[in-house]
């Protein structure tokens, strides 16, 4: 760094040197950001944010937790990777860990959420094939408009989202798409004998924070028990205490036959998810049939353990269950007529945006922005709030007083 380089320069300089080296296939907002700690993070200006964005949710434990911290320093230091061509003392202790921890016979551990979808697509097919007796080649999947469950070739061929979807095709077949939230229309989408799995988001997160009617989880994993069909919850982003409860399903007493997990599962530390089943479900695939390099490396998996025993140590799910509430009272005190919907549950929420001009989400984010607190819009007239789980009352309140005077800028 030159040593005249004025501190507001430094800002600058990052942007343009990421827009010339890398890839244009996000648009942040024009905020450079050098450290996290808690519910915090800090830009290169040394200006001090709230993170209400928990980066996608994988922060629930807050930014470089010492817990998780530690544990990543001390595994690293002693074996990072060994591959799956060996056991690892750190792969034995996390199965079992883990299994226990969420009432399932078997963990698959992967690395980024995209994986553990990609990998309940394929365990759900062997399984069609092998156990459901499904004929070979005609397995389908049912999956829900307004969905979001990564950017492979293979995700986006279910996803209605256009942008998406636009300039990626040839597409992969396999999937039936019905409405979220239609119990009708699940029902009739399972008269197909070929359908091997029902692939849901509880709450849909990308979509803006979508809940679905009270008794729709229940209601559509009894359908799909009907029909021997398995429930697979991707709980990527719902799961891991952010909605009140330790996963989505459970507000509902649902016990998916497939649970999806990865953000959270290691505190914002590395890639880390996981695909949980029975053994009935899970060992449809032999050895041989699916894998990865890193999934289940010892460090990953000691960073797991870590970042698991944090939300149960501190409580988390019923701090973010009381916190929620809170906060969208408080966001409704803020009666300005542009805000439309108040949705959510525990800390992961949104509000709908309604506005003459279209830009009207993203501008407030900059103004939240330019007075200490980070959020962004998605599907343009929505913004989501998502703060890490041990933020506490008093710094909600002081988040909520950014948010009105964002809303006190439009007119």
């Amino acid at each position: 760094m030159k040593t005249n380089e004025s501190i507001a320069d430094q800002t600058a300089r990052f942007i343009s040197m990421d827009e010339a080296f890398g890839a244009h296939n996000y648009h942040p907002l024009p905020v450079v950001l050098t450290r996290g700690e808690g519910c915090f993070v800090w830009d290169v200006e040394g200006k001090r944010y709230f993170d209400f964005l928990s980066g996608y949710s994988a922060v629930n434990q807050g930014h470089c937790h010492p817990k998780i911290v530690d544990a990543l320093i001390r595994q690293a230091q002693r074996l990072t990777l060994t591959s799956r061509a060996f056991h690892s003392e750190q792969l034995a202790e996390y199965t079992k860990y883990v299994t226990s921890y969420f009432g399932y016979d078997k963990v698959l551990p992967m690395n980024t959420g995209v994986e553990a979808v990609e990998t309940a697509v394929k365990l759900a097919r062997k399984w069609g094939y092998s156990k459901k007796k499904v004929p070979d080649g005609m397995a389908k999947i049912i999956t829900l408009e307004g969905n979001f469950h990564g950017r492979t070739v293979n995700v986006i061929s279910f996803s209605t989202d256009d942008s998406a979807r636009k300039g990626f095709g040839p597409f992969v077949d396999g999937y039936t798409t019905i409405p979220y939230n239609d119990l009708h229309a699940l029902e009739l989408a399972l008269e197909d004998p070929n359908v091997v799995g029902f692939l849901i988001e509880p709450i849909q997160g990308e979509a803006g924070v979508v809940v679905p009617d009270d008794g729709y989880l229940s209601q559509a994993f009894a359908l799909c028990k009907s029909k021997n069909v398995l429930f697979m919850a991707d709980e990527i982003q719902t799961g891991l205490s952010r909605t009140g409860r330790l996963l989505a399903c459970d507000h509902e007493a649902v016990r998916p036959d497939v649970l999806l997990l990865g953000k959270a599962l290691s505190g914002g530390m590395l890639p880390v998810s996981a695909v949980l089943a029975d053994d009935e479900v899970m060992l449809s695939i032999s050895p041989g049939e699916h894998g990865s390099t890193y999934g289940g490396n010892p460090l990953a998996c000691a960073v797991a353990i870590a970042s698991l025993d944090v939300l149960k140590e501190e409580n988390l799910a019923e701090h973010a269950a009381q916190l929620g509430s809170f906060f969208r009272n408080e966001l409704a005190k803020i009666n300005h007529p542009a805000i439309k919907t108040i949705r959510g549950k525990g800390l992961l929420n949104a509000l709908v945006i309604s506005h003459r001009d279209p830009q009207a989400a993203y501008r407030l984010c900059h103004e939240m922005m330019h007075r200490g607190l980070l959020a962004k819009p998605t599907h343009g007239d929505k913004i989501r709030f998502a703060p890490p789980l041990i933020i506490s009352q008093a710094q909600v309140e002081e988040a909520i007083a950014i948010i009105r005077e964002a809303f006190s800028t439009l007119e």
